[in-house]
């Protein structure tokens, strides 16, 4: 009977173990301390700055709704704050606002979610590496040129459509604030997009899906998300636009939801007031610190809505 030898055991070279001397630990320990705490102060400095303007706006509205009441400034339909028959109705403003938004989205939405579609799926790299930082960079263009853009020429040119078109009105500062808006819906949107593993394309196709279909039924709802991130950030861009709509829009201000109306909104009547020579301590100059805490709360409501929907979105995928 022949027994077999067991095989020995391959023992493996390992490199002798360094000794890692205590300077060294304490000087990576001491780095990261020194790291942590410029992170923990650039998180908390942008946190302290809002809550600094909140509560600065806290302070400049209450003393404003010491001599106005609340209700009268949510539900009256006059904002005449600068005459001497005075009335504090936020509406109109705030009609103003509403309808240069809506006209702003309806222009941004379709044509940058097309166009972050098209970057996405159709464009070749080198196409989409030329025409994504051209498209990007039409966000940085002042908006004081938006602004004379929307009175000088888009406003002459629809009234070649509409001739009774006023001079100032809420249609053409809309849709300059849609075009100068759609950067961000088709960057962000094709980002998102473009971070949809290759692999869900891949099974699409091989199902027989056309590129098309692939497009709109599989990549665009798997990157819904940050769709709809983008179009939160289109929203309130268009909110907080400024001098597009006190260029182009007018001054007055004016209950109506007819967008080929003038109007003012409420970031131009801030500008309007600030602009001016009332005393700091008037009941008009403390108007502006109301209809910009209404403003901030009207951006902070737009943020965790969006903010619910993604997360209502994710959990639901």
């Amino acid at each position: 009977m022949t027994v077999t030898p067991e095989p020995q055991q391959v023992r493996r070279h390992r490199p002798p173990a360094v000794p890692l001397r205590a300077g060294g630990r304490r000087g990576r320990r001491w780095d990261e301390r020194v790291a942590e705490g410029f992170l923990f102060l650039a998180a908390a400095s942008s946190v302290l700055i809002a809550g600094g303007i909140g509560g600065v706006l806290l302070y400049e509205a209450s003393l404003f709704f010491r001599h106005v009441s609340i209700v009268e400034f949510l539900t009256h339909t006059q904002w005449t704050p600068l005459l001497a028959d005075a009335h504090y109705g936020v509406l109109p403003l705030v009609c103003g606002t509403l309808v240069t938004t809506v006209v702003a989205v309806l222009v941004a939405l379709p044509v940058g979610l097309v166009s972050a579609v098209w970057l996405s799926e159709y464009a070749s790299v080198h196409v989409r590496e030329a025409i994504k930082p051209a498209l990007e960079l039409l966000s940085a263009v002042p908006t004081v040129v938006f602004g004379y853009f929307a009175l000088l020429f888009v406003t002459p040119l629809l009234q070649k459509v509409w001739p009774d078109l006023p001079g100032f009105n809420m249609l053409s500062a809309g849709l300059v604030i849609g075009i100068m808006v759609v950067p961000y819906v088709a960057s962000l949107s094709e980002d998102a997009m473009r971070a949809v593993p290759r692999g869900i394309r891949e099974a699409s196709y091989a199902l027989g899906a056309t590129r098309f279909h692939t497009a709109w039924r599989v990549v665009l709802p798997a990157a819904l998300s940050g769709v709809l991130a983008a179009g939160i950030l289109t929203v309130s861009r268009a909110v907080g636009e400024t001098m597009i709509v006190a260029i182009a829009a007018g001054m007055q201000p004016n209950l109506t939801l007819n967008p080929t109306q003038p109007a003012a909104t409420m970031t131009a009547y801030i500008v309007q007031v600030s602009l001016g020579d009332l005393p700091h301590d008037s009941i008009g100059y403390q108007s502006i610190f109301a209809v910009g805490l209404l403003l901030l709360l009207i951006t902070l409501v737009l943020n965790v809505v969006g903010h619910w929907i993604q997360r209502r979105y994710r959990e639901s995928y």
